[in-house]
């Protein structure tokens, strides 16, 4: 049989911002930017999560953010994403996409995420969600070490659907009974590219284009850390765990009383 995979976009269909914007204030930290671009990246991520980014508005954060990052150390980039991965990403986690990932894998189908986010950023978050592969946006980075501001690879748009195509071919997947997922009407070329596109938390574009296409459409809202998943399930608050450790040990207890009363109702 051929083989499958399952193609995941990640801000706002797997994770619940920005991936690369929820990094600001560890790169403040860090001293890879100041104060104003931390307000700056703050007021893109209210922008984005109110109602997604169009072409333009990517267009326009590509070249802010390629501006920003010239003369960045990579493996400062690297260290500072790592210490705070956990802090930053596995609270915003949509627990309806951690079960999906979950489910391909379990049917066998290899799981790859595809952002636009610079892959220092989401290589860490494909590692952290169990991704087979990642593909991402590459910066070029001088003899130095640094960003040089300029782009290797842009993941994006069409550039997605190539990615996919030229991994169908080497990994022999049949993109005909494959996966994808995403929020943006950016991402029609990658979702026209397989077998079973699904559009998740839709912008009023894809919206427009799921509905007329017939694509499912699926409503992602409840983040979850994925230490608090077990078997593909969200692990319910502590007070709910008491309550139904409560709930359980009296059901345990009425049962040991009745089963007691008719071990004694024949010698009676």
């Amino acid at each position: 049989m051929p083989r499958t995979a399952a193609f995941f976009d990640l801000d706002k269909t797997v994770i619940a911002k920005s991936s690369t914007l929820t990094f600001s204030k560890s790169f403040y930290q860090g001293g890879l930017i100041n104060r104003r671009a931390v307000l700056r990246t703050a007021y893109a991520q209210f922008v984005f999560l109110a109602g997604g980014a169009d072409h333009d508005q990517m267009e326009r954060m590509r070249e802010y953010l390629s501006a920003l990052c010239r003369g960045w150390n990579v493996q400062l980039v690297k260290e500072l994403v790592a210490e705070t991965l956990h802090d930053l990403i596995d609270p915003i986690i949509y627990d309806e996409a951690a079960s999906l990932i979950e489910e391909h894998h379990t049917a066998g189908r290899d799981v790859v995420i595809v952002s636009t986010s610079g892959a220092e950023v989401v290589e860490p978050i494909g590692e952290l969600l169990g991704a087979d592969r990642v593909v991402a946006t590459r910066m070029i980075v001088g003899e130095d070490g640094c960003f040089t501001g300029e782009v290797e690879y842009y993941a994006y748009g069409p550039t997605k659907a190539e990615a996919i195509r030229e991994l169908a071919g080497s990994e022999g997947y049949d993109l005909s009974r494959c996966y994808a997922y995403s929020d943006s009407a950016t991402d029609l070329p990658m979702l026209e590219a397989v077998g079973h596109p699904h559009a998740v938390n839709p912008d009023r574009a894809l919206r427009r284009e799921a509905l007329a296409r017939e694509w499912p459409i699926l409503d992602f809202h409840r983040p979850v850390r994925l230490k608090q998943r077990i078997g593909g399930f969200s692990v319910p608050p502590r007070p709910a765990l008491v309550a139904a450790a409560a709930i359980g040990a009296a059901a345990a207890t009425a049962g040991l009383v009745w089963y007691a009363s008719r071990r004694r109702s024949p010698a009676a």
